[in-house]
């Protein structure tokens, strides 16, 4: 349906509503069928003023409603759940959000079945992407964990406070904190813990203050182990010398995020959003592409018809029982959302994703195993792994995989679901004569 019609189509209800409020007051009486129009027309024009409609057409029930749809084609039950983690970490006086309230926030949580003595492995996502990014991977992980995944705080479905950090330290503990308030409210210990990319660089950081909590660590494409002053750094500085390099440090230096463009494109957003995302994950993908199915739930198309309105909010199902279209974007929901969490980025980065606390400095109090795992094409260098592995005093393993970028677990869901396996062997066997074996071409570092 071209935009055109859509725009016909809502005069036309328009004029209906109008009529329908008319005839409506000639049956009722005084004030009350004032009243009883008024209202009538009141919840039609906010039908008729649907999310898709808005400047930023997004909000935390679309990135549940997308997130339960993107879930909805996995075969492992599973229970959502919003995990109260109160209004800050006690004792503290930084809370998630600028104000004196002691209002609650949530961790957005999902946990899958499992069989009863299945080790727990909990999964947090990078940075800019939710725990809907894994859905390629709880199914089969689900056969052999208690599989949950999370929503950071400030991402996804969580809580989004207002960002109230002014430091690195500061940032890291809203993240470690609002982490450990979770662990506490789940009554979680002795789990796996498996962090990608910026969520590896927090699960790194939770475990160095938690080791306690945590029975394996598991880091998969992981940022912050390089620092600006690495000698590979020296392409930065001659970079910074340009004048595009000038305004991309002052950018970054000003904290103007990725998401931020996406939402000042507004009813453009989503388009922008699914153009590189289906690109990314279909057509420039270094692995398994994405199917119709897959690519629709997670990268969203325009003008689509759906045959369910299930877990749609009542301004998608009315467009979509009356024949309108709808957006299905989980992707573009998560990122245009309130700015939160995202917020983070140049206290725990500088310019270049460089850690202005590397986790290198941190290696030799390293108290939990890990295991490293990186696709073979990840832009994300694996190298600061191999450096930090000779300060730890704990077993390491570094794993790449084949055909496989900086989201493996996207590109190559099978090859990430062995690796995994075999990083946790001695959990998951059952019997010692079961050995978890890393598969050919894959490279043990």
């Amino acid at each position: 349906m071209s935009l055109n019609r859509f725009r016909l189509r809502m005069a036309e209800e328009i004029s209906k509503t109008k009529l329908g409020s008319s005839s409506a007051s000639a049956s009722v009486s005084g004030s009350s069928a004032a009243s009883a129009a008024t209202n009538a027309a009141k919840s039609r024009w906010k039908i008729l003023w649907p999310n898709s409609l808005r400047w930023i057409p997004t909000s935390t029930d679309n990135i549940i409603a997308a997130e339960n749809r993107l879930l909805s084609i996995l075969k492992t039950p599973y229970v959502q759940e919003q995990v109260n983690i109160g209004s800050g970490p006690p004792g503290s006086k930084v809370r998630w959000f600028r104000s004196s309230s002691d209002e609650s926030r949530y961790i957005n949580t999902v946990t899958f079945d499992a069989k009863e003595g299945s080790p727990t492995l909990v999964m947090v996502h990078g940075y800019g992407a939710s725990q809907g990014f894994f859905f390629r991977n709880f199914d089969a992980l689900a056969s052999r964990f208690r599989v949950i995944a999370i929503d950071q705080l400030g991402w996804g479905g969580s809580s989004r406070p207002d960002f109230t950090c002014k430091s690195t330290e500061e940032t890291e503990a809203w993240f470690i904190d609002s982490f450990e308030e979770w662990r506490k409210s789940k009554n979680l210990s002795n789990f796996i813990l498996l962090g990608h990319s910026f969520g590896g660089y927090v699960a790194a950081k939770y475990t160095l203050k938690h080791p306690e909590h945590v029975q394996h660590l598991v880091l998969v494409g992981s940022a912050g182990f390089s620092a600006e002053s690495d000698a590979k750094s020296e392409w930065l500085t001659k970079f910074r010398a340009t004048w595009k390099g000038a305004l991309l440090n002052h950018l970054w230096e000003s904290n103007f995020t990725p998401q931020k463009l996406i939402r000042g494109l507004g009813p453009w957003g989503p388009g922008l959003v699914n153009r590189y995302t289906s690109a990314r994950f279909g057509a420039h993908s270094v692995g398994t592409v994405l199917t119709d199915e897959e690519s629709r739930l997670l990268t969203g198309k325009y003008f689509v018809f759906l045959s369910s309105t299930e877990a749609m909010d009542d301004d998608e199902a009315y467009l979509i029982s009356n024949g309108l279209f709808c957006v299905v974007d989980y992707v573009y929901h998560t990122l245009a959302a309130k700015a939160s969490g995202e917020l983070c980025l140049k206290y725990i980065f500088s310019f270049g994703a460089f850690a202005r606390k590397p986790l290198l400095q941190s290696a030799s109090e390293w108290k939990v195993p890990t295991t490293f795992i990186y696709g073979m094409n990840d832009w994300m260098n694996y190298q600061g792994a191999v450096e930090a592995r000779k300060h730890m005093k704990v077993p390491c393993e570094i794993i790449r995989v084949p055909q496989g970028g900086h989201f493996v677990f996207i590109d190559n869901p099978a090859g990430f679901h062995s690796a995994v396996m075999y990083a946790c062997r001695k959990y998951i066997s059952q019997d010692s004569s079961h050995q978890e074996l890393i598969p050919d071409g894959f490279q043990l570092v």
